[in-house]
């Protein structure tokens, strides 16, 4: 199967996305395809050896729109010009409509009982100008959709104001009757006029990838040949050592091998306090080198680094669909060819059955084309997956899909894998016990370890790492060692300054008879605690007890209280012991742990919770967050899979929403989100139905028996337009929300 995407032009409205939909779905060998009406482009999966791409294009072209393959590297500048040209040409035929339509207007309610030497003629000549050149487009736009046996917004528009300028134009010929070119005028102004304020509405809901591509820095200093060359960003290749000097912005992914600093990484990550760097460390690119010079090895260019891959995360979950949009799809599938029977059989009705004059029953029905376009249907759930996604990026929270967005704010229970997620994730150094030495002298902290950390440096354990970290953060230095050996499961023994020591857990001591119960108690109380203990002897003697634990982030307990006031029910799932588990779960304070549990067997667990919720209520949904390569399965398994950022590309690539902070209050943060956003979209679909449901009775004429009213088209054709801008606005008071 092949996936690809097209760049639409031609779409106006709702039931425009669904045409192409439905005929593209129909095409023998189309597995999915997605239309999405903000974004203008079509997502298709396809069997390469039952249809081309060529097909594909002919397809939505045969509907009466434009249609190109969007290949390779998107160039946003030149999409950017491209939608200002648009824009432009847009609000230049609005311009010009305005000029033709006012003084139209003014003829045709100011002078109807007065009417000024050749009025009709005048009218005439102001409309047809906008009838045939402004609203070409939308004549093009109904006529291709004829031809596929299909109706849009543009054949609402068409027909309404056709029948208002043909009719106008039989009146001024046969010389009786009252005109409507300044109806048919008005209304394809304010028509454009509603095009135009919801494509620069449209525009300001895909800022967040205008934001991210205005941070990526044009230029990058690379040592080559022992030489400092400058070159383009796009010009740097895996592997170039690249100088970076402060208050410069970090040019690609890398790790730092020279010097210190501290990064602004905020439009990342979202977060404000600067991060220190120092050798090793990992950098991304477009982040702000805040004070020290540093070089770094660049390890992701191009497409392949972190800010090029949110771009693409949000670039396809705003053109993702989220599963509350097949309603409106469904609904504006139907909504025109209805809409169109309704418009007839209100002419008819008026005409034929009461009998009013030919002018009230083509009001009616005109006013019933225009008052119910679509369009604010449409936009109702892109516009707000578009901001939701944007916001969730601005804050660290990059979500895959509008899917994801929208299953989020259904879970009831959430399954966090212990270390990397609730834990940092490394070991530290957490207690030191300094016993008697040889002659019943108590050694100092630092002695200690000085022994441990020179005995460890050897080894590549994690453990080990921990103390010998550990010591070099005290600035204590190391001390040759000599017969360094490893015993796998137990720990190691080496001699140092002509003395044998030995360095590990209770079975090593156990093996060479080392007695350790005098410090049997601190031990125990150790590991009560969830840490692992080290013990250090000199010869036979037990001079020292070290504590090592992976310790809980600073900021898990306070989110996963959140959670709980949010009715969701925590679990941790780890490969810790029991013992181990229930004290970092304690911390935590989370009650439900599934501990011992290998990697393999994790997706298990996920499968039992959501088992449980489903016999409870079917919409329940249950997410997991995980770092590793072992939560991939349980993250593909879960309703919502929740990746940290730091974590591996395994796990990051099967999430659905990625935590660039690695911290546990962004899940909090996520789920908010979700909220939100799906409570713009309900209100969005609301007002749109709503609008549409009441509007075309009103403008059939369903009030005027009782009130003498009936709505002309012209304010049909403004309630219209003020709709969709309604919806997209509605949907951009997001960006205000706090999360």
């Amino acid at each position: 199967m092949k996936k690809t995407t097209l760049n639409i032009t031609g779409m106006h409205c709702a039931s425009c996305s669904t045409i192409i939909n439905k005929a593209l779905s129909k095409v023998n060998g189309v597995s999915t395809s997605n239309v999405n009406l903000s974004t203008n482009k079509a997502t298709i999966e396809f069997d390469e050896n039952k249809v081309d791409l060529n097909k594909l294009i002919q397809t939505i072209k045969n509907k009466g729109y434009g249609a190109q393959e969007a290949t390779g590297k998107t160039d946003y500048d030149k999409e950017a010009r491209k939608k200002k040209r648009d824009y432009e040409k847009l609000r230049n035929k609005f311009y010009l409509s305005m000029i033709f339509a006012i003084p139209a207007f003014i003829l045709g309610m100011f002078f109807m009982k007065d009417p000024i030497p050749y009025q009709q003629y005048i009218m005439w000549f102001l409309a047809t100008p906008i009838q045939f050149y402004v609203a070409w487009p939308m004549y093009k736009s109904a006529f291709n959709a004829l031809k596929g046996f299909s109706a849009n917004m543009d054949t609402l528009i068409v027909m309404g104001t056709s029948a208002a300028y043909f009719y106008s134009v039989f009146v001024v010929l046969s010389g009786h009757g009252h005109v409507y070119f300044e109806a048919s005028a008005v209304l394809i102004t304010i028509v454009i006029l509603g095009r135009l304020l919801e494509a620069r509405a449209k525009g300001k809901t895909s800022e967040a990838i205008k934001r991210l591509i205005g941070l990526k820095p044009k230029f990058a200093i690379v040592i080559r040949n022992k030489k400092e060359i400058k070159v383009k960003v796009d010009d740097v290749l895996e592997g170039d050592i690249v100088l970076v000097k402060p208050g410069e912005k970090i040019p690609v992914d890398g790790v730092v091998i020279e010097g210190s600093t501290s990064v602004d990484e905020s439009m990342i990550t979202g977060e404000s306090i600067p991060v220190e760097k120092k050798k090793g460390d990992k950098v991304v690119g477009a982040t702000i080198n805040k004070y020290g010079g540093f070089r770094f090895r660049a390890t992701k260019v191009g497409a392949n680094s972190t800010l090029a891959q949110i771009i693409k995360l949000i670039e396809d979950a705003q053109g993702s669909k989220a599963p509350i949009q097949r309603f409106a799809d469904a609904v504006a599938g139907y909504f025109v060819p209805v809409v169109l029977v309704i418009a007839l059989v209100t002419f008819l009705v008026w005409f034929y059955a009461i009998g009013e004059d030919f002018r009230f029953s083509l009001i009616a029905a005109v006013a019933v084309l225009v008052i119910a376009c679509p369009c604010a249907l449409g936009l109702a759930t892109p516009t707000a997956i578009m901001v939701g996604t944007g916001k969730g990026a601005k804050n660290g929270v990059l979500i895959k899909g509008g899917e994801a967005l929208e299953t989020s704010h259904k879970i009831k229970a959430i399954i966090l894998d212990k270390t990397g997620t609730i834990t940092k994730g490394t070991p530290d150094v957490t207690d030191i016990i300094a016993l008697s030495g040889k002659g019943k002298q108590k050694i100092s902290e630092d002695k200690l370890l000085e022994i441990a950390g020179s005995i460890e440096k050897g080894s590549e354990h994690p453990l080990a790492e921990a103390i010998v970290k550990h010591t070099k953060d005290n600035k204590i230095k190391f001390k040759k060692v000599t017969g360094f050996k490893a015993i796998p499961g137990h720990g190691i023994t080496a001699n140092l300054n002509k003395k044998k020591y030995y360095f590990g857990n209770a079975k090593l001591m156990s093996r060479y008879n080392v007695n350790v119960k005098s410090q049997i108690k601190a031990i125990q109380k150790l590991e009560e605690q969830g840490k692992t203990v080290m013990m250090l002897s000199e010869n036979k003697k037990l001079i020292g007890v070290i504590g090592v634990a992976d310790t809980i982030k600073e900021t898990s307990p306070k989110a996963i209280k959140q959670l709980q006031k949010m009715k969701i029910k925590v679990y941790m799932i780890t490969g810790d012991n029991e013992r181990t588990a229930k004290a970092i779960a304690k911390q935590a304070n989370i009650k439900n742990v599934f501990a011992e549990v290998l990697p393999e067997d994790k997706a298990k667990y996920v499968k039992r919770i959501q088992k449980r919720l489903k016999r409870r209520n079917k919409n329940e949904k249950v997410a997991m967050v995980g770092d590793g390569i072992n939560d991939a399965p349980a993250l593909a398994q879960a309703d919502v899979g929740i990746a940290m950022g730091s974590g591996t590309d395994v796990a990051m690539e099967t999430g659905e929403i990625v935590l660039m902070k690695d911290d546990l209050l962004d899940v909090v943060k996520a789920i908010k989100l979700s909220k939100m956003t799906m409570s713009k979209i309900r209100q969005n679909m609301f007002w749109a139905l709503f609008y549409n449901t009441a509007g075309i009775p009103i403008a059939a004429g369903l009030l005027y028996p009782w009130t003498g009213w009936l709505l002309s088209p012209m304010i049909a054709g403004g309630a219209m337009a003020l709709s969709s801008v309604s919806v997209v606005s509605n949907s951009l008071l997001l960006k205000g929300k706090k999360l």
